[in-house]
């Protein structure tokens, strides 16, 4: 058994056309969802083993404000996560060292949007489904057990989702 936590970076600038997709910050708003979503990861211990994350500087930056409720986790931030589409975030996730038993990565939609409703299909908590099948928001999280022993073997309707939460699920709404 493997679990999967599937972040989706939070709300990003657009104040300033000059910058290439890649180089956007957060805006005020991504940053209190990023901080309001570390705080329900603090309370409900979500500590994963890894954290791969994309490049761009708006999932770097939600990383920088999770990272405080997630003591002992090793982060990597790798390029092909830069908008990656469902099975490049799949390779990737095959290739995970089978010592690690969590992960969270960090990214983009739609990709990982399509690779949370591959995994679970329609397995899992009836409420967090039909959160997911209406749309996965920025700073979203998808908790995700994975019916499998080694990374490798990580494919379509594996999972099972655990948990869906967005920041207007959480105190101080979105």
């Amino acid at each position: 058994m493997r679990k999967l936590f599937l972040l989706r970076h939070a709300k990003a600038s657009r104040d300033n056309p000059d910058l290439d997709d890649a180089e956007r910050p957060l805006d005020e708003r991504g940053r209190r969802a990023a901080r309001r979503m570390a705080q329900f990861m603090a309370g409900a211990g979500i500590r994963p083993a890894l954290a791969l994350i994309s490049t761009s500087t708006r999932t770097r930056a939600t990383w920088d404000i999770v990272e405080t409720a997630m003591e002992g986790t090793s982060a990597a931030i790798e390029n092909v996560l830069y908008l990656a589409t469902r099975g490049e975030m799949l390779d990737r996730l095959r290739k995970v060292d089978d010592h690690v038993g969590s992960v969270m990565l960090i990214g983009h939609n739609p990709g990982i949007e399509r690779l949370a409703k591959t995994l679970v299909g329609h397995h899992g908590d009836a409420g967090a489904l039909d959160r997911l099948a209406e749309k996965f928001p920025t700073c979203a999280l998808a908790e995700i057990d994975l019916d499998i022993d080694r990374w490798a073997e990580l494919e379509d309707g594996c999972g099972r989702l655990e948990r869906f939460v967005r920041p207007r699920d959480l105190d101080g709404g979105g």
